[in-house]
């Protein structure tokens, strides 16, 4: 079976080990991909410190693009050599959810300890969110790939595999912002200036950001914002008011803390809708009073990848991207090695990061 190169978990909250894997050859429906670069999301992250479970030893990595280099029966549409993105978007094609064009929330149950991945030898390894890719090469079901062109930079063109799909797609997918409207996103993280550039894009009127530093206030604006709001202020919902004149018609939590979550729906207009897309540890809990939900007719609702649909939605972007419309490069902070991913997920932790990405 052939070996590669894969940063593994071993235990939850530990620094992960490069060591020699095994991955099996891609099966009925699956193709190989050389990874070329490998970006570092903080779902990788919570998996790692054991935020939601899962089995160990594992290998995660899911926000990645390379060259398919082996193709496995009844595929078509693709070949060896083609440039693609590889995502944790697994669609059967045929259960209700897809059937009703969200893939991203397949039923299709899929068993990530029986997937490509094993310990030398034969031993279970985890197949982490369906792609594991920090390592060398994956195996992954056509359904988790889109082709980019061969001229994209292989850095820009995996943060479509999440960030970009998680950040835009929560908004004009899910949150169907509609031009004139305003918008407020908590969080100028990666998903959260990504969610900005979708508001952008989708034409508000307004585009307020909302976080606990200036720097990342300042970042917002390079990526689309119209203003900015510190999280520290004692009332930063007032000055959504202040600012557009009425409350949002939307409001994005991009971040995984709980008291965005508890403060997002004071942001709202009436028949406003707050969009849940960062995901707390499991356990967490967030407080509101339904009454004023109910009174003033207000949504809420949870966004999973975006409800991103590839086949449509990374031509779009890539066409975006290719206009100077739709910021990749930018979102980039650092390029690591496999060797130095440690170091990579301490600098994500920090804050600082827009995106890390590991480069092979």
């Amino acid at each position: 079976m052939p070996k590669v190169r894969a940063a593994v978990c071993r235990e939850f909250g530990k620094p992960l080990t490069i060591e020699e894997v095994e991955l099996a050859d891609p099966g009925p429906g699956e193709v190989e991909v050389t990874l070329a670069a490998c970006a570092i999301c903080f779902s990788d992250i919570s998996y790692i410190d054991g935020g939601w479970g899962g089995t160990l030893p594992a290998v995660y990595g899911h926000e990645a693009a390379g060259h398919i280099s082996k193709v496995g029966a009844g595929v078509t549409g693709y070949a060896e050599g083609d440039p693609v993105i590889a995502t944790l978007i697994r669609a059967c094609g045929t259960c209700p959810a897809c059937a009703t064009g969200h893939p991203t929330t397949c039923e299709t149950p899929y068993d990530r300890d029986r997937g490509p991945l094993s310990l030398p030898g034969g031993g279970t390894l985890h197949h982490g969110l369906k792609v594991g890719a920090f390592a060398e090469r994956c195996v992954v079901h056509v359904s988790q790939i889109a082709p980019v062109p061969p001229d994209m930079p292989m850095e820009a063109a995996c943060l479509l595999s999440c960030g970009v799909i998680t950040g835009v797609g929560a908004v004009v997918n899910t949150g169907r912002v509609r031009p004139g409207e305003v918008v407020v996103v908590i969080g100028a993280g990666g998903v959260g200036l990504n969610a900005i550039q979708g508001a952008r894009l989708a034409g508000a009127a307004r585009v307020i950001a909302v976080d606990m530093t200036e720097g990342k206030l300042a970042a917002a604006r390079d990526f689309g914002a119209t203003d900015g709001i510190l999280a520290t202020d004692p009332k930063p919902w007032a000055e959504v008011q202040r600012i557009a004149g009425r409350m949002a018609d939307a409001v994005f939590v991009t971040v995984g803390a709980i008291p965005a979550f508890d403060a997002a729906p004071r942001y709202l207009a009436a028949q406003g809708r707050m969009v849940m897309v960062g995901m707390p540890h499991s356990g967490a809990v967030s407080t509101y009073e339904p009454v004023i939900i109910a009174y003033m007719a207000q949504a809420m609702v949870g966004s999973v990848m975006g409800d991103t649909v590839l086949t449509r939605d990374i031509r779009w972007m890539v066409d975006l991207y290719r206009q100077g419309r739709l910021k990749l490069d930018e979102l980039v902070s650092g390029r690591w090695s496999l060797d130095q991913i440690n170091e990579a997920i301490a600098d994500t932790r920090s804050g600082a990061a827009r995106r890390n990405v590991i480069v092979f």
